[in-house]
């Protein structure tokens, strides 16, 4: 049975590759000419306890197959988090305890919720603690024989690794096996993740080979640049929008982003079509429409997903008083912003978080604003990135003095 050409550009949509080629077509067609959902997997290590745009980019790929009919299977990866994923990692990570990966999981999981349809008949939650807890040596024994060393020393992140003479750990070897199986116990039909998961998920379909099951199809996504454009979001450069931050917050770190990095924001994070998108482009291109309407128009989407329609009116809103209606200008405008718990970094900050959080620009634009002293807490000069936690409750923060940047911020507790 043929599918609809529109449903395979939406679930391709933001995808850099399909493998093996014209595999999701033969998977669709199949399942719908049997009257079957697919099982989509996608697996996350609950490494962290909190979520950012970034991570959405694959939950928002997995809503998108729920929309289309079919079952996602999301596996929140308790066991294979202590190990810890070695892609897009030049050194062995430090081993999490099982305590704070059990807490990570429930704030993982209740955060997937806000992106994905919680439907039973759309959405089924596995822990791979379910069937990589019992494994016997025997079953290991089994496992290890699915693939070869040179074939898991093929992978990149561990060739450059043993090029520099740096140490790979027998666990990290294990770990795209232990993936593999993932998709073997859940009977994976297709399997999502970033382009930096490429090797995981073709060893996936090593493993499910093996075993005797039918194989996955797998689909790369492309990976969400930051706020500032460049580098891919994360916490670590401070480039990230969290989906538990305030309506306030994302809103106003959604017009802090270059106007070139938009569209792949539009293409990876919201429902519009391919067809939508273009016509965005299109409007951009001649002039018909302007930037900041379209990017406007992104923050109150994504606004809208974490926190209701009421709230990203009200974002909006607020956001044009601060800015466009420069109601920052003077000194005696000023507004009170909060520190969040998240901001105590061992009793520091990172002050250009602050400043893109509550000045709507972005991370790359307050670093070289405090490099040239255009930042000044307190009425003195600053040109540290990161400042005393303790030291910045009611104070003054001022930021630039050229029309669109300036601003002076009152912080409260």
């Amino acid at each position: 049975m043929a599918v609809d050409k529109q449903i395979i550009s939406t679930l391709t949509k933001g995808c850099v590759e399909a493998l093996p080629e014209g595999g999701l077509e033969k998977k669709l067609e199949n399942a719908a000419g049997k009257g079957r959902q697919l099982r989509v997997k996608l697996g996350v290590d609950p490494t962290a306890p909190d979520i950012h745009l970034g991570h959405t980019v694959v939950l928002t790929k997995l809503r998108q197959f729920q929309d289309a009919g079919h079952r996602a299977v999301l596996i929140i990866g308790d066991y294979t988090a202590r190990i810890g994923d070695p892609s897009g990692v030049s050194k062995t990570r430090p081993q999490l305890s099982a305590e704070s990966i059990d807490v990570n999981a429930v704030t993982y999981q209740e955060q997937a919720h806000k992106v994905l349809d919680q439907d039973p008949e759309k959405l089924e939650v596995r822990r791979n603690s379910e069937w990589l807890a019992p494994m016997r040596l025997d079953d290991i024994f089994r496992l290890l024989s699915a693939s070869t060393v040179a074939r898991i020393l093929e992978r990149d992140d561990f060739a450059n690794r043993l090029n520099e003479n740096r140490p790979i750990s027998m666990l990290e070897t294990l770990y795209p096996l232990l993936q593999g199986y993932d998709s073997v116990a859940i009977d994976a039909d297709i399997e999502l993740g970033g382009t930096d998961q490429k090797f995981n998920m073709l060893m996936g379909r090593v493993v499910q080979e093996y075993y005797g099951v039918p194989q996955q199809v797998v689909l790369t996504n492309e990976i969400l640049p930051g706020t500032d454009g460049v580098d891919r979001m994360s916490k670590s450069a401070g480039n990230y929008i969290g989906v538990t931050e305030s309506a306030d917050e994302i809103f106003g770190k959604v017009m802090s982003i270059p106007d070139t990095a938009m569209i792949t924001y539009y293409k990876l994070l919201t429902s519009r079509s391919v067809e939508e998108i273009e016509a965005i482009v299109r409007g951009l291109e001649d002039g018909s429409l302007h930037p900041r309407d379209q990017k406007a128009a992104l923050g109150r989407e994504l606004v809208a997903r974490f926190h209701g329609e009421p709230a990203a009116a009200a974002a909006e809103q607020h956001f044009n008083e601060l800015f466009r209606d420069k109601k920052l200008s003077t000194d005696a405008d000023l507004v009170e912003c909060p520190l969040e718990p998240g901001d105590n970094e061992d009793g520091q900050v990172f002050l250009p978080r602050l400043i893109s959080r509550w000045f709507g620009v972005t991370s790359s634009e307050a670093r070289r604003r405090i490099k040239q002293g255009g930042v000044s807490i307190a009425d003195k000069q600053v040109t540290s990135e990161k400042v005393p936690f303790d030291s910045l409750a009611g104070v003054t923060i001022k930021v630039g003095k050229s029309t669109k940047f300036h601003g002076v911020i009152q912080v409260v507790d």
